[in-house]
């Protein structure tokens, strides 16, 4: 029984208990008058104290409500209903079930430095009804009133000491509650906290995305179209320079070939800066259009393959993926010369692992400056944009053996 419950219910029977109690007594003693001899005197005294008893009791319940549980006017009332109980059982022993109130009601109505001797007083009164009532006549009955006494103690003290150690482990069963409430309640918090934290971060991601495609873009146009404009210029002056009409015509076919090569790739970087592939189909259906598309465009054969449970996964996730597998493949068709690719995603419990792999000339991953023509802007950029999501980037080459690359990168999903 939990704390909380036990003293509501006794507050509640320590208001209609002694009643009742009080009129089975009343009732037994009216029926044993004859039997256990009580004289006339003994009978309208018996009488007194029984209104007294029932004036005491109401007395109780007028001013108990406003009194606090272990106060001095409960202590006042329950000696008060001691006293009037013993003078009844000395009357008649059957008295003492009015008596029998005082075991019921000690623990709630008495200080604790009470109790126990409230408990003897009580088991006073119950060893004199036992014996056949007070006083005990001769030495046999007040050995008996020893020996039953003593017993009466005896329960008294065990049961006191069960309902203590009830009491110590509900109340610490009631802390335990209130301590896991409190712990939940702070996890609760903790988890609204992170919930917000997560929110940030992946808007600062998309700002920092936003930023590292600034980045790229300078890079690549830097890297192809500044470059293929230059070329073309330089041609143009050639042919301003030339009389010569045919070699004319060889430089200007090179400046066309040059401009043309210069816009593809102009509209490849347009292509990257936003990954239209995601606006219909979820990460799996757009890496494998834009993995089958690539092989169909530069006649290598690429296979796409998913493993494990697919998950519907966030929309900055599923573009950084995508965004290095498109990087991956464009290094593989201008560096590896390779005649096979393979591109694995893996949904791996709380991971989502990316896999490019390439049978091509490789390369010393060493040897690459960073944001080289050679590729190392490339491998940059991949590695910025898994570290970005709080994922890692590793990568596997050697020369004449192919290249490796792997992504591993949280799995958080789209719901989030």
């Amino acid at each position: 029984m939990r704390i909380a419950e036990w003293k509501p219910r006794r507050a509640t029977f320590a208001d209609w208990g002694p009643y009742a109690f009080l009129g089975v007594g009343v009732l037994t003693a009216a029926g044993s008058a004859t039997l256990v001899g009580m004289s006339r005197d003994a009978l309208y005294g018996s009488a007194a104290l029984v209104v007294a008893a029932l004036v005491l009791e109401l007395g109780r319940g007028r001013v108990m409500p406003r009194q606090p549980q272990h106060g001095r006017a409960n202590t006042f009332f329950y000696f008060g209903r001691w006293a009037i109980s013993f003078v009844l059982t000395w009357l008649n022993p059957f008295f003492a079930f009015y008596a029998l109130t005082g075991y019921y009601t000690a623990v709630y109505q008495l200080p604790r430095r009470l109790v126990m001797p409230g408990l003897c007083l009580t088991a006073v009164t119950m060893t004199g009804s036992e014996i056949g009532g007070m006083p005990p006549h001769g030495l046999v009955l007040w050995f008996g009133f020893v020996v039953v006494f003593g017993v009466n103690i005896g329960i008294v003290a065990l049961f006191t000491r069960f309902a203590e150690q009830e009491q110590i482990r509900a109340t610490a069963q009631a802390e335990t509650i209130a301590e896991l409430e409190r712990t939940n309640t702070a996890l609760q918090q903790a988890l609204d906290e992170n919930a917000a934290l997560h929110a940030q971060l992946l808007v600062q991601a998309r700002e920092a995305g936003v930023a590292d495609e600034r980045r790229r873009l300078a890079a690549e146009i830097h890297d192809t179209l500044a470059q293929g404009l230059t070329g073309i210029i330089a041609q143009l002056q050639v042919v301003a320079n030339e009389a010569d009409l045919p070699t004319a015509r060889v430089h200007l076919e090179r400046a066309a070939t040059l401009a043309r090569h210069s816009l593809g790739e102009a509209r490849r970087s347009v292509h990257n800066l936003a990954p239209v592939a995601l606006d219909a189909d979820g990460l799996p259906e757009a890496l494998k259009k834009t993995v089958a598309e690539w092989g169909e465009r530069t006649g290598v054969r690429a296979d796409f393959t998913v493993t494990g449970l697919t998950e519907h996964l966030h929309d900055e996730v599923s573009a950084t993926l995508l965004r290095i597998v498109q990087e991956a493949l464009s290094n593989a068709a201008r560096h590896a010369r390779a005649t096979r690719v393979g591109v694995t995603l893996s949904f791996m419990g709380d991971e989502v692992t990316l896999d490019i792999r390439d049978d091509g000339r490789g390369f010393d991953p060493l040897d690459v400056p960073a944001r080289s023509r050679a590729g190392g802007f490339g491998l940059d950029g991949m590695r910025a944009r898994a570290e970005r999501i709080a994922g890692s980037f590793t990568i596997e080459s050697e020369p004449g053996h192919g290249t490796a690359i792997s992504a591993r990168v949280p799995l958080v999903r789209h719901d989030r």
